[in-house]
């Protein structure tokens, strides 16, 4: 399939609006960077997630549709700052994240973590009462034995603790974790219980589900493991580039992929939505994407080095990109459909993992015709002006071997 008839496009001839677009994108997304930083590490300017700069995460379920700016509200007045709401799930789950800046790995910062969470979010709790959703089955069980609403005498302790463990599993197993009125309870347990625990407890609409802590040592060595990674994917194609073409096209080509991941790293920095793990995946994914792209370009240049030898090395670039323009389009139109429909309808949780391949695709498929190329044929034209010949560059002869020229 072709989207083009032989077109004839000066992509070169466009070469100074390519380089004022990277720089802008470039520069804004640096100084976003060294603005929340701080300080000269651009790098600490990042919105790193809780993933890489520790934490606490909250994961909350409510009873009916909650609303993140109502829960932010009450966080604040709880004195709890700075704390991250995320909706996740299957929105009919109605279920939350809260991400908080708390970063003690001890058991007593779980349950401290736990606790603000439930204090913040409890509205107009009854004086004296308890949160049935938020008690687990001893406390229950426990309860239920000082209050003996049965009588049960001698049975008493292998009773409640079949009562409280029925009242447990009818939230967590069968109201997936709420309880939304006493009523709920009936069939399970006897009249006798339901009473004793309306007395003594109320339902806030929530339960805190699952508490889990990121230390800041951990999140420090992802970081260090995630920038790592990027340079050992360049490197490692850059290496390959070299041996697979010249030199120059291996640095041509990481040069765009600094390119790529240095805008889309500013785009999260100018819009602050968080970098997680999933993000340094998505990040990882558009590397190898972009070289892709970049090297179906490269390796069109070397067939038409061989077809096109007495042309200058600019002809047979804008050649080159043209008539790969149709499968470029094709391709890259349809990951990013894709990843769109990814970014629309993937909820909360893929939301930043999808906006890295939204805008890494578009950078990525641009960078290969506006970065990659033209630094290829300033190169070459550099090279010819340094030994005052024609800038033609033939480094494959007809028989797959490279050529050497005087």
């Amino acid at each position: 399939m072709e989207f083009f008839k032989e077109p004839n496009i000066d992509w070169l001839g466009k070469k100074w609006f390519f380089l004022a677009f990277s720089l802008i994108f470039s520069v804004a997304g640096l100084v976003s960077m060294f603005h929340h930083a701080g300080s000269w590490k651009a790098w600490n300017g990042l919105p790193w997630g809780v993933d890489f700069r520790g934490g606490t995460l909250v994961y909350v379920k409510f009873a009916d549709t909650p609303n993140p700016d109502q829960i932010r509200a009450a966080m604040d007045k709880a004195g709890l700052r700075n704390a991250r709401i995320q909706r996740y799930g299957a929105p009919s789950n109605h279920e939350v994240l809260v991400a908080l800046e708390q970063k003690e790995t001890s058991e007593e910062a779980l349950d401290r973590g736990k606790n603000a969470i439930i204090r913040a979010l409890e509205k107009d709790r009854p004086e004296g009462k308890q949160d049935l959703n938020n008690t687990g089955a001893k406390s229950l069980e426990e309860y239920l034995l000082q209050r003996d609403p049965l009588r049960a005498g001698t049975d008493a302790p292998a009773r409640y603790h079949q009562t409280a463990q029925a009242i447990a599993d009818l939230r967590d197993k069968t109201q997936g974790g709420v309880l939304k009125s006493f009523d709920d309870l009936k069939g399970v347990v006897g009249p006798e219980v339901i009473s004793a625990l309306q007395a003594d407890y109320f339902l806030s609409g929530f339960a805190v589900r699952n508490v889990e802590i990121v230390g800041p040592q951990v999140g420090e060595q992802l970081r260090t493991q995630a920038l790592l990674a990027t340079i050992y994917a360049s490197i490692g194609m850059l290496v390959y580039l070299w041996f697979r073409f010249e030199w120059i096209y291996g640095v041509a080509a990481v040069v765009a992929v600094i390119h790529d991941t240095l805008i889309t790293l500013g785009a999260f920095s100018l819009t602050r939505q968080e970098i997680s793990l999933t993000v340094i995946a998505a990040i990882l994914t558009l590397i190898g994407y972009s070289m892709n792209d970049t090297i179906v370009v490269f390796d069109r240049i070397r067939e038409n080095l061989k077809l096109m030898r007495r042309e200058s090395s600019g002809s047979i670039v804008n050649r080159s990109i043209n008539q790969t323009l149709s499968r470029t389009i094709l391709t890259s139109g349809l990951t990013f459909l894709t990843v769109a429909c990814l970014f629309v309808f993937g909820g909360e949780v893929l939301h930043g993992f999808s906006f890295a391949l939204v805008v890494g695709i578009l950078i990525g498929t641009y960078s290969s015709i506006a970065v990659a190329a033209p630094m290829l044929v300033a190169y070459q034209e550099w090279r010819a002006g340094q030994k005052g010949l024609r800038p033609a560059t033939v480094p494959v002869a007809a028989n797959g071997r490279r050529e050497k020229r005087a």
